[in-house]
């Protein structure tokens, strides 16, 4: 079995987080299935190198901006391997473009359209954990590009469909998806299951739980997502077709 997981910035916010998460992956490994990880920026890494960036260049290149961005992720995917590697679990991680991860190469919002899969199934052949570091790969001239806010989650869905995976998890700070935002409505209603075409109604009302090309593209591919809570082990929320 091959299991896909993705992490977003809040669930490996600090040191604790990401063991937890790391903990989490290992488990899963220790069954018996193969894992592939994705993961965000920690925390609010990405606002912040926005910030750095913008104090010295308010208009700074899209192609640099991306080259800077990525870093964040790198980041995560470099501590994650670490603390899985600390509990005793094989773990490699990998850059987008490492990862073989093709993208059309613009700038700040790439689409993601090919997957060199080599690396990544080589690696899980040697029994090892891959972390991705997700919302990043490469564009046809070699440029590394990003898939705009939230792209991670995109980046779980694509590797899920080119690798045929059986399982794909977004691990988030929330516990499913719901029909209104629980942080500001404590009588929202969470769905057990969901459409795709009905959650991507909720996104274009401004549900921020999963990044909108993420669930067109699970969509396309028939990828049955699992929206899940990094830190309650509830059920969560299964966003598949169908009715809910």
């Amino acid at each position: 079995m091959l299991i896909v997981q993705k992490y977003g910035g809040t669930s490996l916010g600090d040191s604790a987080r990401m063991a937890a998460a790391a903990r989490r992956v290992s488990a899963v490994a220790r069954q018996g299935a193969q894992v592939v990880v994705v993961v965000s920026a920690q925390g609010s890494t990405t606002d912040d190198l926005i910030t750095a960036a913008r104090t010295l260049n308010p208009r700074g290149s899209a192609r640099e901006m991306d080259a800077y961005l990525a870093a964040g992720e790198q980041l995560s995917a470099g501590l994650m391997a670490m603390s899985i590697g600390a509990l005793g679990e094989p773990a490699v991680s990998l850059t987008g473009w490492q990862a073989g991860l093709e993208t059309d190469g613009v700038h700040g919002n790439a689409r993601i359209i090919g997957l060199r899969e080599e690396r990544i199934r080589r690696e899980l052949g040697a029994g090892r954990i891959v972390v991705v570091a997700g919302f990043q790969g490469i564009g046809p001239d070699g440029d590394i590009t990003t898939l705009g806010r939230g792209g991670s989650d995109t980046t779980a869905v694509a590797l899920a469909a080119f690798l045929k995976a059986d399982r794909c998890q977004i691990f988030t700070d929330v516990d499913g998806v719901y029909d209104r935002d629980p942080r500001r409505f404590p009588g929202a209603t969470r769905y057990g299951r969901i459409t795709y075409d009905r959650m991507e109604q909720l996104i274009e009302n401004g549900a921020q739980v999963l990044h909108g090309p993420c669930v067109a593209l699970a969509k396309e591919h028939g990828i049955v997502l699992e929206v899940l809570s990094a830190f309650t082990g509830a059920p969560g929320t299964i966003v598949c077709a169908g009715q809910p």
